[in-house]
């Protein structure tokens, strides 16, 4: 977990490049992308990440170093945004790559907003979810730490081209599975839902049931849990046979599991306390 310094420096980062971020237009795809790729640098050199966060650096050779590895083959409000990050103080040296990760996501989330694609994508994110739950030898494959980052990627290939998918979905699903970054691919794409949703005003409603949901129970929930929150909800709808039947709802850390496999799960555990 990222400590008190760098969840600050992330999102005073963060929050001081939105509206300018947000007007890049076009470049915002540009922008993203690179982000992943120096996420990815990042990851793969501890000694690096180090010498950009190290307090006792002074700030004008972190910013000779980046110019240094970068020069001008990035856009220059990437760089703007990396020169800003090796200048706040972080609880870990590896916690500057989340926060360049979580830049290349509003990358990404601006460049949707610019194409007018930012539902779409959430709803495609939340399509691609529910799909592998029910295919957890892919899961595996695309969460496999063994195989590279090529082999996972063309694996994503193989099961999504032809899908009709945008292509801020499917870049996101392939950073997803390039960069593995130590997290299984559905937690990956669960964040990005939850992310997309709260760019888009709303709270992040799970709701896993054993066979998909029908427009009017969405809506249904929609309603009664915009009423129950007092603000918009976006509904995140799983499909897992496992559960068997009934529903299982998550809002942020509160879950209420009225499934079939739960009420089995209690009574279980009531009979084992009785003998």
């Amino acid at each position: 977990m990222r400590g008190e310094a760098s969840r600050l420096a992330d999102r005073e980062s963060r929050d001081s490049f939105a509206l300018q971020l947000s007007k890049v237009g076009e470049d915002t795809w540009r922008i993203g992308n690179e982000l992943f790729t120096i996420t990815a640098l990042l990851d793969g050199n501890a000694a690096l990440e180090h010498a950009l966060t190290e307090p006792s650096r002074s700030t004008e050779d972190k910013m000779a170093l980046l110019s240094g590895i970068l020069g001008e083959r990035v856009h220059p409000f990437t760089m703007t945004i990396l020169e800003d990050l090796v200048k706040r103080p972080w609880s870990r040296s590896a916690d500057i790559a989340d926060a360049v990760e979580d830049f290349g996501v509003d990358g990404m989330m601006y460049y949707a907003d610019h194409t007018n694609s930012t539902a779409q994508v959430s709803i495609e994110l939340a399509e691609l979810h529910s799909a592998l739950i029910d295919l957890p030898v892919v899961r595996a494959r695309l969460q496999d730490t063994r195989a590279n980052s090529d082999a996972r990627v063309k694996l994503l290939h193989d099961i999504l081209d032809g899908s009709g998918f945008n292509k801020v979905t499917l870049r996101l699903a392939e950073h997803a599975a390039c960069n593995l970054r130590k997290r299984r691919y559905l937690s990956t794409i669960q964040w990005l839902i939850g992310k997309f949703s709260r760019h888009m005003g709303q709270s992040l409603i799970t709701v896993t049931t054993a066979t998909h949901l029908s427009d009017e129970q969405i809506t249904k929930l929609v309603d009664v849990y915009s009423a129950k929150l007092g603000r918009p909800v976006h509904v995140n709808a799983v499909v897992d046979a496992s559960v068997i039947g009934g529903m299982r709802i998550q809002v942020g850390e509160e879950v209420t599991d009225n499934t079939v496999i739960a009420q089995l799960r209690h009574l279980q555990d009531t009979v084992k306390v009785g003998v």
